[in-house]
């Protein structure tokens, strides 16, 4: 999305820019903008294509509501707020480009975003070349807010520690001490396997194999006759997007999940949603979920995100996309300021409103890494899964009390002078 000489921009050109470009619109009927005023732009690069294009759709669409909330209520410092979204394709290469394009061209206060978490690295490193504030939507490898943590890089969505730490006692305790892994071959897999081994070895399990498939694997029949050679108590799959549906489907065609338990550290409605009937199964992480009964605000939320978008209730990547664009705002407003380094310091220890966090407890940015503290949600697959009862969420586990704290992480801050 693209807006060209937006500095004088007044309401009436707004509406019209942001129903053209049919992404958000950059004002609400109840705010009037100053013919003068200056839109504040939040930079978004989120896959539209490839593996990751639905995850990142509903990021996108998270974080469009999220700006039509902020305009409503005021913008930012009384300035309109103008969502620039770009295809980061999935891959790193392509999000820097863009990142480039937004910061040179567009000029923007602000960068979000990503679902990979090579892709995340990436721009945290080009927006600390830029002094820019980025904030990880949705890439999830331990290092972004652990051992490569920068001052001007948050992170909204969970660890891959928190991810494996979520499910890791049921799993083990259910269903056996024996693991085998088929783990997408980039950061995310690799530190999911990791913290799954770490704590597999830890209470006396074993993992009988690791099998790395390349992103965007289509046929993992390879992959599965290794799994079942290596007979295990639990199949975990490690996949993500477009890629953990065709293993799910394949573990079923390959009848493995009467052999064995398929589980893994991360689950979405995405996913779910894509996947036949009997390919739903499985023991996983959710870090957001639709249904939480007597949480307040989370029905008028779904609710509304059910009005705007064709009657599809949100998704863990929608709130990812609605939280940081909200985390954004929120911070600005209070720092009264553009500055980059005065938003961080209103980032670090930022709580989340009820009405942005939208579960149980205390939501907040850690001011030591970075990283958001927010809750779990493990659960399972039921065997009468229709959309959008999915899911089944056996606990709600505080990220607090599984997350490793910032020396654990590795994570040195080091600021400007």
């Amino acid at each position: 999305m693209v807006f060209k000489n937006t500095a004088s921009l007044n309401r009436r050109n707004l509406l019209r820019a942001g129903a053209a470009a049919g992404v958000s619109s950059l004002a609400m009927p109840e705010v009037s903008w100053a013919q003068s005023e200056k839109t504040v732009k939040i930079g978004n690069i989120d896959p539209r294509t490839g593996t990751y294009a639905a995850l990142g759709g509903n990021q996108i669409r998270g974080a469009t509501m999220a700006v039509d909330e902020i305009n409503k209520k005021g913008g930012i410092l009384g300035r309109p707020v103008q969502l620039l979204v770009e295809d980061s394709q999935g891959l790193p290469g392509p999000a820097v480009s863009k990142a480039q394009k937004l910061v040179n061209q567009d000029k923007v206060n602000f960068l979000m975003g990503s679902v990979s978490s090579a892709v995340s690295g990436s721009l945290s490193q080009f927006a600390n070349q830029h002094d820019l504030v980025f904030v990880d939507s949705g890439g999830h490898a331990d290092a972004i807010t652990g051992k490569k943590c920068t001052w001007n890089t948050f992170r909204t969505c969970s660890t891959t520690w928190m991810l494996t730490a979520g499910d890791f006692e049921p799993l083990f305790k259910k269903f056996g001490k024996k693991w085998f892994f088929i783990t997408p071959d980039y950061a995310f897999g690799h530190a999911l396997y990791t913290d799954y081994v770490a704590q597999l070895t830890k209470a006396g399990g074993t993992a009988l194999g690791n099998a790395l498939a390349p992103l965007g694997t289509t046929d993992f029949s390879s992959y599965l006759i290794q799994a079942r050679a290596a007979k295990p108590d639990v199949l975990i799959c490690l996949q993500a997007g477009d890629d953990l549906v065709n293993l799910l489907k394949q573990t079923v065609q390959f009848g493995m999940n009467t052999q064995m338990t398929v589980a893994g550290a991360m689950q979405e409605m995405e996913v779910l949603e894509a996947l036949p009937p009997a390919a739903l199964l499985g023991w996983w992480t959710f870090e957001w979920y639709w249904n939480q009964p007597n949480v307040p605000h989370v029905a008028d939320f779904v609710k509304a995100y059910k009005s705007r978008y064709n009657n599809k209730v949100p998704t863990a990547r929608s709130w990812f996309g609605y939280a940081t664009a909200h985390a954004l705002a929120l911070a600005a407003n209070q720092a009264k300021s553009l500055d980059a380094l005065k938003v961080v310091r209103a980032l670090e220890g930022l709580e989340l409103p009820p009405e942005v966090a939208l579960q149980p407890g205390k939501c907040y940015y850690r001011a030591q890494d970075h990283q958001m503290i927010a809750n779990m949600f493990p659960g399972y697959v039921p065997k009468d899964a229709s959309y959008p009862n999915l899911f089944d969420v056996s606990q709600t586990i505080p990220g607090g009390d599984i997350a490793k704290s910032p020396e654990e992480a590795g994570c040195k801050m080091a600021y400007p002078s």
